[in-house]
């Protein structure tokens, strides 16, 4: 198959997870979406979430996986972090590289916390070590629209709060289609996600993290701010931290050089 590209599910308790994988390496790289996996999932995408990974295929074997399927109130970024340990320890995989996106990258912290033995690399894009006022504000009014059913206002806040303005200009006109993009009868994943991330805070732990940890932010975040970058290199020992100018919540979408900047310090 192109790209090695495979669709894949491993049961988990009750429920079970779905993920994708692509490459061909005998290394292991681990990616976790952000809140946006509260409305669209991978599953069956593998083909269609391939392209932008082909740097890695060579050396690493990539795999994405989405939250699990039935989650339950209440259910923590902590809780999400052990349950995707379960599941590579299902998978027969006992080491990796592990990359977060936004929420994704607030279970890579606890992952990196909880189960160190796991965990080669690490590696936190536009993310936080806990909740501040700028994910208070910005989560909590997607809430509002979800609850409202306003699906259109509500991806395009996110638009609005994740790219740069120099990207919008040219794609604020595709606004009408964004309305039916992971459009959903039922919020109930998207709100367990979101609220997960209104309690999170890893921060006073952040100092177990002993892996190599490579930190990605942008300085014009609206979705978490900038600052939470900043916070976290200064809690993980020997970290390394890169801000994109210029870019906001989006810079792995936006930034041509994010994987290849991601792929040179997990070969490092």
């Amino acid at each position: 198959m192109l790209w090695n590209a495979k669709n894949g599910c491993v049961n988990i308790g009750d429920t079970d997870m779905d993920y994708v994988s692509f490459g061909y390496g005998s290394k292991t790289l681990v990616l976790l979406p952000g809140l946006s996996d509260g409305l669209v999932t991978v599953k069956g995408k593998a083909l269609l979430l391939a392209k932008p990974y082909r740097i890695f295929f060579k050396n690493y074997t990539v795999y994405m996986f989405s939250r699990k399927n039935k989650m339950p109130e209440g259910y923590s970024i902590r809780d999400m972090a052990a349950d995707q340990a379960r599941v590579l320890q299902n998978l027969g995989i006992t080491k990796a590289c592990v990359m977060g996106v936004s929420q994704g990258g607030m279970i890579a912290q606890y992952m990196a916390i909880d189960y160190p033995e796991m965990i080669e690399k690490l590696v936190i894009a536009v993310s936080a070590p806990k909740v501040n006022e700028v994910i208070q504000d910005c989560v909590g009014s997607w809430i509002k629209f979800a609850e409202q059913g306003d699906h259109k206002s509500l991806m395009v806040d996110i638009a609005e709060k994740g790219y740069s303005e120099k990207y919008l200009k040219k794609y604020r006109t595709l606004y009408p289609i964004l309305g039916k993009i992971g459009r959903t009868e039922n919020y109930n994943r998207f709100f367990i996600n979101a609220n997960a991330i209104l309690g999170f805070d890893a921060y006073e732990e952040l100092d177990k993290i002993a892996c190599p940890t490579y930190i990605i932010g942008g300085n014009e975040d609206k979705t978490v701010g900038v600052k939470a970058s900043y916070e976290m290199k200064d809690k993980i020992k020997d970290s390394e931290l890169y801000i994109y100018k210029g870019l906001g919540h989006a810079a792995y979408d936006e930034a041509k050089d994010f994987n290849g900047r991601i792929y040179e310090f997990l070969l490092k």
